[in-house]
């Protein structure tokens, strides 16, 4: 029974969610982003931090059902495990009295990537071309649906740092000199 490609993708989904050291990682920019600033929304944009950690959350369980849970979650389910209906929601007009604290929604976040993560693990190499469903349907190697989600968190980690530099307004890289 061969695990090196299980350990591969083990170790490139742990760089991708929180890798002490690696400053791209999902959580590393999360918990680097000022609790005041959270709910902040950047000039012309439509999604604020909390969101988007909510989305990734939500994405962990719905991934982690459908590929290897019974793939009964819908969209509509996930943000349930907040606490929140969605009715309770909709009749809250303060956006920052109906979302979940920082903390709530990080460990959430983690749990969702623990039990991803906990399924991965206990494959061997002979389960990653197995095909699996993805939430958005049709079915896909099992190494396409971790490697999807291993994506998802980087990509993700580089829009919050985005917004985080917007709202600090330092918006440039490092080696820009102001002005030029």
């Amino acid at each position: 029974m061969s695990r090196e490609g299980i350990e591969q993708l083990l170790y490139m989904m742990d760089m991708a969610f929180d890798a002490q050291g690696y400053e791209d990682s999902l959580l590393r920019n999360l918990r680097s982003m000022p609790e005041d600033s959270w709910l902040w929304m950047p000039p012309g944009g439509s999604r604020n931090v909390r969101m988007i950690a909510g989305h990734v959350a939500a994405c962990k369980y719905m991934y982690w059902d459908h590929a290897f849970g019974d793939g009964t979650l819908t969209w509509n389910d996930p943000a349930g495990a907040l606490g929140a209906s969605i009715e309770e929601m909709q009749s809250t007009p303060d956006l920052g009295a109906r979302e979940p604290s920082v903390g709530a929604t990080i460990e959430w976040l983690c749990e969702g990537h623990r039990l991803f993560r906990d399924s991965v693990a206990a494959l061997d190499d002979a389960e990653l071309p197995r095909l699996r469903r993805p939430p958005e349907g049709g079915m896909h190697e099992t190494r396409w649906v971790i490697a999807v989600l291993s994506h998802h968190d980087l990509y993700h980690a580089g829009e919050i740092n985005h917004i985080r530099a917007l709202r600090q307004g330092d918006d440039r890289w490092a080696w820009e000199e102001e002005g030029r």
